[in-house]
């Protein structure tokens, strides 16, 4: 860095302190005014840790902090940066964390005791729609996999073992690149090898050549394409446009121990969620806020590329995005649809990770918290939609409603 982006850096960073002062001490001003900050209604833990892993869709539960806006609802949020989403999980299940900004199949994973100790968990919202993406290596796409028929044609011709990287054994990015693989006639149990990697670990274990692509969230796409080690074989709204992916996760015990808690929190990550998507200015405050090594340790140019929607594949190609990453879309994103937490297990049917098939709608309903989800949402004044359902087409022109997950999840040609 020269000494004039020192300069820059730090002028930025300065207003952007200033700003969340400011707006931190408006907020403040705003929280005698609440009937949830006194009461019955008042917070039975006014302290909250919430665990987050360095990506960019942890945005909303830092913000949430750093603006001060959790003080309007009378809690204080204190962000709790981990290494793993096993860590989340272990974290989680024990207590040593209130709630997290965690993967959504990771939540239905351990509520049904298929991705560690069983535990009844609770979803309260979810942060984020569409930003993560399927990374390929340089090396592949030298030899001309830049996509998925160009990937699958390789692999047909090149018969040594390939490797992939997800994020969780449950979780969404596993579930992503499992989809997207079966959608070019690839089995992701069969013809590949799949290797579990946290987030941050991604870019350096490509670097070194441990494996030929993984499925991440932001910035770690970008992060390959600027390192100059990977492309972009397809992002993962193109294989489900706006789709579910972080939420705001918790324990079944904490939402009936503290429901003024976890309502309180609920509406202040949506109404950070909110100022994040309100204004270019806000996406690029957010940007510079989780840069830094507390937070997610990367550059701002890399995390706020995406954030806006501009994109690069790394071969050349650059195009605007308008399903980029999204933390609120007029409330779209937050309500937790029981479908999308349908869908996670018709997958974890799909691949083998449930044996049987479970009472679909009944486990979304118990984990999903509508009901709770309303009441902030009434708070933070966001508007919910009338149906718990939704209808979504992916990338192999199949339709997801949740109406018959049974058979959906029996439909596919390539399973486990």
């Amino acid at each position: 860095m020269t000494g004039k982006d020192r300069k820059m850096d730090v002028t930025r960073r300065t207003m952007l302190k200033t700003g969340a002062a400011m707006t931190a001490g408006a907020l403040g001003g705003l929280a005698t005014q609440g009937a949830w900050a006194a009461g019955s209604d008042k917070p039975e833990k006014e302290e909250v840790k919430v665990g987050f892993i360095p990506l960019t869709d942890c945005a909303s539960v830092v913000m949430a902090s750093v603006l001060g806006i959790d003080k309007k609802y009378g809690i204080k949020i204190v962000p709790t940066k981990e290494a793993s989403w096993a860590g989340v999980r272990d974290k989680l299940v024990n207590g040593e964390l209130d709630a997290a900004h965690v993967l959504y199949g990771l939540i239905y994973g351990v509520h049904l005791g298929v991705s560690g100790p069983k535990k009844d968990m609770a979803m309260l919202m979810t942060l984020n729609n569409n930003g993560q993406a399927i990374t390929l290596s340089k090396k592949l796409a030298d030899k001309g996999a830049v996509d998925g028929p160009s990937l699958a044609k390789l692999m047909q011709s090149d018969k040594r073992e390939y490797v992939f990287a997800q994020t969780f054994p449950t979780g969404t990015h596993a579930m992503w690149l499992y989809y997207w693989l079966a959608s070019y006639g690839i089995n992701p149990m069969k013809d590949a090898k799949i290797i579990t990697v946290p987030p941050p670990q991604m870019v350096a274990n490509m670097r070194v050549g441990n494996m030929d692509g993984y499925c991440v969230g932001e910035p770690w796409g970008h992060r390959a394409i600027a390192d100059g080690i990977g492309i972009t074989g397809v992002t993962t709204q193109d294989i489900w446009r706006d789709h579910p992916e972080k939420v705001l996760g918790t324990t079944a015990d904490f939402v009936k121990k503290y429901p003024n808690t976890a309502r309180a929190l609920t509406a202040a990550v949506l109404e950070a969620g909110k100022w994040i998507d309100a204004s270019l200015s806000n996406k690029n405050k957010m940007a510079e806020t989780i840069a830094d090594k507390s937070y997610v340790n990367t550059s701002v140019d890399v995390i706020n590329q995406r954030i806006l929607g501009r994109y690069q594949n790394g071969l050349g190609k650059t195009w605007d995005d308008p399903n980029y990453m999204k933390f609120y879309n007029d409330g779209a994103v937050n309500f937790p649809y029981l479908s999308d937490g349908m869908w996670f297990l018709t997958q974890h049917k799909r691949w083998g990770l449930l044996k049987d098939d479970v009472d679909y709608l009944g486990v979304a309903k118990a984990i999903n918290q509508i009901d709770l989800y309303k009441d902030a949402a009434a708070m933070a004044k966001v508007s919910v939609p009338k149906d718990a359902m939704r209808t979504s087409k992916l990338i192999d022109g199949a339709t997801w409603d949740g109406k018959n997950p049974q058979a959906y999840a029996a439909s596919f040609k390539i399973k486990a």
